[in-house]
């Protein structure tokens, strides 16, 4: 993988639990979706944009974000360990060149609040095993992940 030396654009996104199903609401007002998982009787993708066209980056930080959170429910289940209600996960993806070429890079903050942060660092490197999007992308793009407790 090739380090990316200029950043050219970057993609926010900050998404957490609720009662109607996950949200993911973009840094700059560009993109607020609800979110649904397969099989469920919730809107599938409702988008609330307060600008009509969020950026590529924002949209894959979006739906990326939101697998991800998913995969944090179903990791801490195997692992026996209660998500908090009030977790959250805030993704950047980064458009940046290297010489002539571009590329992307992610960067991943979970906040897993209230947990032991061993047992925090273990359920969010567990959803990375489980999350098709991470999957996807290992070894393609420089991922950083950073777990946060408080």
């Amino acid at each position: 993988m090739s380090k990316i030396e200029k950043v050219l654009a970057t993609g926010k996104t900050h998404t957490t639990l609720s009662s109607s199903g996950n949200n993911s609401r973009g840094h700059n007002g560009n993109l607020d979706i609800e979110l649904s998982t397969p099989g469920s009787a919730k809107p599938v993708h409702v988008f609330a944009a307060t600008q009509p066209h969020p950026t590529a980056e924002q949209l894959f930080a979006g739906a990326w974000s939101a697998c991800y959170i998913a995969a944090l429910g179903l990791a801490a289940k195997e692992l026996k360990v209660a998500i908090p209600a009030d977790v959250s996960v805030d993704i950047e993806i980064d458009l940046g060149q290297t010489g002539n070429a571009y590329f992307l890079q992610a960067g991943f903050n979970v906040n897993l609040p209230g947990l032991p942060y061993e047992v925090a660092c273990a359920v969010a490197h567990a959803a990375d095993q489980i999350c098709p999007y991470s999957k996807a992308t290992r070894g393609n793009i420089d991922v950083y992940l950073n777990v946060q407790t408080s």
